[in-house]
């Protein structure tokens, strides 16, 4: 069977269903292509509680989402916390349905067939699902790992790169420091050994790895997990031991948690999840918030981009194992503080959210993957200068936030010998002003793609990309996406042709916020009267 539309998007993330929608406004047929059975990707997948920078950045689609939530709740923008995930997709599907957008579900992408066009190597089929072709005139890849992008032969990075590739001071490996989410010192990594000191076969839940020189660029890929949602309903589904539960996979939590009362130490459950009731209905977002967390640190992240489908499923369930996992150790294991089991004994799965996958989110939170090399790459200075280049067609605003990306072991040269102490490398957050994000930096090389978008794995630096990933971004960039590909599908040109002053008019029209309003006074919260959508001050 062959399918075919002017504006074809693969992933229905916050982004793609962002991008077919306005494709269809612009007057384009679309066809959204979803591999799984959701809509919305970490919007919808356990993320209602997302950062956004200066919320007076943010217009088109993500106003919209934010405008609708408050509707559905019957509250103002700005006065709640964040959607249930149920919600946020409901509302996806409305807008779909709306802008008369197909959508296609279970329908991961097997192949591409390019060729030579008038303007440059153009894509001109991919092979979906059971072997269905969808032919189209402009595409848009909007997904969490840039496949389409990858298969139709547009160069692309992984990982972080070298200081000295782009100038950038944050790139590369950083320091082993201490911090909230970092390994405190002296905890063995060696399995038989607790106090460091006889070398020997290392703990699960470690990067088994040389370490790379500070700076350098090693393809390091900042860490995976879920976003569990959890809450203390009556009906909540309890932690209880799954069948697949190791305990030696969890010793590395223990010795944590014996250091913990060697030093007097005193950890809490809603510290390190997150439980504050700041989704509807007393929910809580969980989040990854200590050296030991819902993120997996043992290298798993860095294997993911390229990996064939059959691996990244057998990374997602290793995920999956982790997350249950740490729920069931936290609340049973007796080497958990007594208080922390206590707290978690009144918390569960909501029954009510992600039926279909056994109450946790349907999407990895895969936080970045592939980055395209493109026309234009987006870097830490364009970010740090608060730099509006003259084809903004997005604003970014909030922190780089770059996650944990993995957990070593270093010797520590103590008198009178040395110690095997694990640490937490890869954590960094550096406030930035507004910036602009530039249309070039979704387009790929002429050369390599004349009508292919990329909104999500956009061309960008690690150290860029940190920043510029966060759900509300990605649905204006999507935005921007789906508008230029009806413009170029219409004209019958390439990508790269659009007039950007078409482009940003049409997208001022549709409420995209292209200027930054005055700068804040502040040291970098949102001003009261401001804050609000899905908003966070909690690292991602």
């Amino acid at each position: 069977m062959t399918r075919s539309a002017e504006v074809v998007v693969y992933g229905a993330t916050s982004a793609g269903v962002a991008a077919a929608v306005a494709a269809a406004q612009a007057g384009a047929s679309a066809l959204l292509v979803e591999p799984g059975r959701h809509l919305g990707g970490m919007t919808s997948g356990g993320l209602g509680y997302t950062d956004v920078g200066d919320v007076r950045a943010l217009g088109g689609a993500a106003a919209r989402l934010r405008t609708d939530i408050a509707d559905h709740y019957g509250v103002a923008p700005g006065r709640y916390a964040g959607p249930e995930p149920h919600v946020a997709e409901a509302i996806f599907r409305r807008w779909l349905e709306q802008a008369g957008v197909e959508v296609l579900f279970e329908a991961p992408l097997l192949g591409v067939e390019t060729a030579e066009g008038r303007d440059g190597r153009e894509l001109r089929v991919m092979t979906v699902g059971a072997g269905e072709r969808i032919e189209g005139a402009v595409f848009v890849d909007a997904g969490y790992e840039g496949d389409l992008m990858a298969a139709a032969g547009v160069p692309y990075r992984v990982g972080r790169e070298d200081r000295s590739l782009h100038g950038e001071r944050f790139a590369g490996r950083q320091e082993l420091l201490p911090g909230m989410h970092n390994m405190p010192p002296w905890v063995s990594p060696f399995a038989g050994d607790p106090t460091g000191r006889t070398e020997g076969s290392i703990l699960a839940q470690l990067h088994d790895r040389p370490l790379a020189a500070l700076g350098e660029g090693d393809g390091g890929v900042m860490s995976y997990g879920f976003r569990v949602c959890l809450t203390t309903a009556a009906d909540r589904i309890p932690f209880d031991r799954p069948d697949d539960y190791d305990e030696a996979y969890w010793e590395l939590a223990r010795r944590l948690f014996a250091r913990d009362r060697r030093e007097g130490v005193e950890r809490t459950a809603g510290r390190m999840l997150g439980l504050e009731p700041n989704l509807p209905g007393g929910m809580a977002d969980g989040n990854s918030l200590g050296p030991v967390s819902l993120s997996v640190l043992d290298g798993s992240a860095w294997e993911y981009p390229d990996a064939a489908p059959e691996r990244r499923e057998q990374l997602r369930w290793h995920h999956i194992a982790h997350t249950r996992g740490f729920l069931y150790f936290l609340s049973h294991d007796p080497a958990v503080p007594a208080s922390i089991r206590r707290e978690l004994s009144r918390w569960g799965l909501p029954r009510g959210e992600f039926a279909d996958t056994g109450h946790l989110p349907h999407q990895l939170y895969v936080r970045e993957a592939r980055r395209m090399v493109g026309e234009r790459v987006l870097t830490e200075r364009d970010l740090l200068a608060g730099a509006l280049p003259a084809d903004t067609v997005a604003l970014g605003s909030y922190h780089i936030d770059i996650r944990e990306v993995q957990r070593v072991w270093r010797w520590v040269y103590e008198h009178p010998e040395p110690i095997g102490s694990v640490f937490t490398e890869g954590y960094l957050s550096v406030p930035v002003p507004v910036y602009g994000i530039p249309y070039a930096s979704l387009l790929p090389k002429r050369a390599a793609a004349a009508n292919l978008l990329v909104p999500v794995c956009l061309s960008a630096s690690a150290v860029a990309f940190a920043s510029v990933r966060m759900e509300p971004q990605y649905m204006m960039l999507g935005q921007a996406a789906g508008t230029a590909a009806a413009m170029a599908a219409s004209a019958g040109a390439a990508a790269h042709d659009v007039p950007i002053d078409r482009l940003t008019d049409a997208l001022r029209a549709a409420g995209q916020v292209l200027t930054p309003a005055q700068p804040r006074s502040d040291t970098g919260v949102n001003p009261p009267d401001t804050r609000g959508f899905l908003c966070s001050d909690q690292a991602l």
